[in-house]
């Protein structure tokens, strides 16, 4: 317990000092600011466990860079994160953009874990790595679907228009049930001894039976929600609620975070009658409680990512699989867009097909989730394989998030100016 409570000090310290600097000196967006300098700590911290493995700082250091982040981020948090980044979507706002939201989460992943896998398995044999098919399909799985997080947390501070805004949010917050059901159905045709699970039978369990759960948990709260007075029970219930869902999920194997999303979008709706019945202190309460947790997991989460860029460093062959997994990410990702452009319907904003398909392809950050399940194949594949996968899921987040993160404004505005300069020759 003393222990745990001297991480989350730890924690805190950083959280605070960091966040203070960036506001006061480098002013970029706040979870990217933290990664980058929990980045460059923990690399201090390893040459510092390095000298001092008998010391009090020594030990401190080596319980930072133990934290089991499958555990934590997958067992712990992420339900939460799912929830307070959907519980104020407005099902108006989907039901107008219903089908470009489902052929981005869905279409958009499923294609993007094929090329990529595909892909990967080319290069594979070029440099005879040692993967096989159902291996890189798996690998495709894990870095396809986009983070939830990092699009609710970045993207949108940089004044894209609503509808855009929206379909990046939707996208990131649904795709990663249908990543989690991918990974199952290629993680299964290499498990030993196991039966092969057909994949449309597998989709089905993780995303309708997700749904089932959500919705069926989530309608036994709403009379607690609706009918009490005290604005305090009200967020336990919405807290009882996604957390219930959760465990149900992972207990019969449905797509926990699919479910999570569905109970937040749900609360929404909820949120809304309030306001209409003129209970806007209890609305605020309720927001400011959701918000500042969110940002407090968000800024826990992204000082766990930065201080496990070190594990990078000491896998092998680190740079040649980090550039090949980056290189594979962008072209997949573009690739899986495109092909949706043509199935979404209408591009919202005026966007066409290639700034869309630019836009998107930029935006499409990694996080967790990806990380998570990068971490869990450590008992489906053997060691070598098992490093690979997670370096080069470890460098796609990075990259991803730190990189793409910190120059997204300026792509943005390049493909505004782009697509004005194409409206004025037409």
């Amino acid at each position: 317990m003393q222990n745990a409570l001297n991480v989350f000090v730890v924690f805190m310290i950083l959280i605070v000092a960091l966040g203070l600097f960036n506001e006061k000196v480098t002013r970029i967006t706040n979870e990217i600011a933290l990664m980058l300098f929990s980045m460059i700590i923990g690399v201090v911290g390893l040459l510092i466990e390095s000298f001092t493995q008998s010391t009090p700082l020594g030990s401190l250091v080596n319980s930072l860079h133990g934290i089991n982040l499958q555990t934590f981020l997958m067992h712990g948090i992420l339900c939460f994160m799912l929830f307070s980044g959907s519980c104020h979507m407005k099902i108006r706002d989907f039901k107008e953009q219903a089908r470009a939201v489902t052929v981005l989460s869905v279409v958009a992943t499923f294609l993007g874990a094929v090329f990529y896998g595909l892909l990967f398995y080319g290069i594979s044999c070029l440099l005879n790595i040692g993967f096989t098919l159902p291996a890189c399909l798996m690998f495709g799985s894990i870095i396809a679907p986009t983070d939830p997080i990092a699009a609710t947390s970045i993207l949108n501070k940089f004044g894209l228009p609503k509808k855009i805004s929206f379909l990046i949010e939707g996208e990131s917050l649904l795709n990663d049930g249908v990543g989690v059901a991918l990974f199952v159905c290629f993680s299964g045709m290499l498990a030993i001894d196991t039966e092969r699970q057909n994949f449309f039978l597998v989709m089905g369990r993780e995303i309708f039976g997700a749904v089932a759960i959500g919705v069926g948990i989530t309608l036994l709260c709403y009379p607690i929600f609706m009918k009490t007075k005290d604005s305090a029970r009200r967020i336990f219930t919405s807290m009882l609620a996604v957390s219930s869902i959760y465990l149900i999920c992972e207990y019969l194997e449905f797509s926990g975070a699919i479910a999570s999303v569905v109970c937040g979008v749900m609360f929404s709706s909820y949120r809304t009658r309030l306001e209409t019945r003129g209970e806007t202190e209890d609305v605020a309460k309720y927001d400011n409680f959701w918000e500042i947790l969110d940002q407090l997991m968000n800024s826990i989460l992204y000082v766990i990512l930065g201080l496990s860029f070190i594990y990078i460093l000491q896998l092998r062959h680190v740079v040649t699989v980090s550039l090949i997994a980056i290189v594979c990410n962008f072209l997949c990702r573009a690739g899986s867009v495109g092909v949706c452009t043509f199935l979404m319907g209408k591009i919202p904003d005026g966007y066409n097909r290639r700034g869309f398909t630019a836009l998107l392809t930029w935006g499409g950050l990694r996080g967790g989730l990806s990380l998570a399940l990068a971490m869990s194949t450590v008992t489906i594949v053997d060691e070598r394989i098992y490093h690979i996968i997670l370096g080069g899921t470890c460098a796609v987040v990075f990259f991803t998030t730190i990189v793409q993160g910190l120059t997204m404004k300026k792509v943005y505005q390049r493909i505004e100016r782009s697509m004005k300069r194409e409206k004025k020759l037409a």
